[in-house]
């Protein structure tokens, strides 16, 4: 029954991170914490070893996203790298982060975040995109496939700062990072929001790698739950990123946030009370 219920989530947290450009951990976490923990219908399940698992799956969502990506040509290499580079070291730091991390405070803190990315997705669309990194840093152009031209870019030293620290809360919580990239990019450095979903998977997959092996070596990693949610996030991931290419995704988004608001405000209530 557990590998059916692990099934489900890696299906929906693919879908749902290759679509808006999220990771999927964002998902996986929460659900898999209650699941396991509240319900007790997942064996062994720790802050630990829930992110250990995560940060494996978004390897294969990260990976499918970007093969679907590279051919619609959505993704700027370049920048992929860059933020890479930057996230790296945060991504070690919040890994070796994690393992100090109890029930109660991980639940406390992940809580935080989920509410901060659910009001970050709410305010997004009022906000008013940001032209000063575009005119004062490296700047990129994209031909969209109406002939389109969009002029797009960022201070280097902005972007591997910003990195860094999206690097901590992916190695600390095992998320993506694409929750808070994909924003970035788009209010900040003027991305369009296509080529910020898909230069937003490539560095999840790169950065998923790099997470992936520190915690490997830090013990965290489920094998055998693995083999339930990565066939399940790899095949949502190939769904999620198709349909990105053909319907918007804020009525989603719209769900997401909503569903992130009150997993947020659960895990903090868990906290309290445990």
């Amino acid at each position: 029954m557990e590998f059916v219920i692990l099934a489900f989530i890696g299906l929906f947290s693919g879908i749902v991170g290759a679509l808006v450009g999220l990771g999927g951990g964002v998902i996986l976490v929460p659900a898999t914490l209650y699941i396991g923990v509240n319900l007790g219908l997942i064996e062994g399940i720790t802050p630990q070893s829930v992110v250990g698992l995560s940060v494996v799956m978004m390897i294969f969502i990260g990976l499918s996203s970007t093969l679907y990506y590279m051919k619609t040509k959505t993704i700027d290499y370049q920048s992929s790298l860059i933020f890479f580079a930057g996230s790296v070291p945060g991504t070690l730091l919040g890994a070796y982060v994690n393992k100090g991390l109890n029930l109660s405070s991980f639940n406390l803190y992940f809580g935080i975040l989920l509410i901060a990315i659910s009001t970050l997705l709410l305010v997004r669309k009022y906000l008013k995109p940001v032209r000063w990194f575009v005119d004062h840093g490296r700047q990129r152009t994209f031909t969209d496939n109406r002939g389109e031209t969009h002029v797009f870019g960022y201070p280097i030293w902005f972007a591997l700062l910003l990195t860094f620290g999206i690097g901590f809360i992916s190695g600390l919580f095992g998320i993506g990072g694409g929750s808070i990239i994909v924003p970035a990019m788009i209010l900040l450095f003027l991305f369009p929001p296509h080529v910020a979903v898909g230069t937003s998977m490539f560095m999840v997959f790169l950065s998923a790698i790099v997470n992936s092996i520190t915690h490997i070596s830090l013990g965290n990693v489920p094998w055998l739950y693995t083999i339930a949610v990565v066939p399940a996030a790899y095949f949502g991931a190939r769904i999620g990123a198709s349909l990105n290419q053909k319907m918007k995704s804020e009525t989603l988004v719209t769900a997401l946030r909503i569903t992130l608001l009150l997993l947020g405000v659960r895990s903090i209530i868990s906290s309290l009370l445990g």
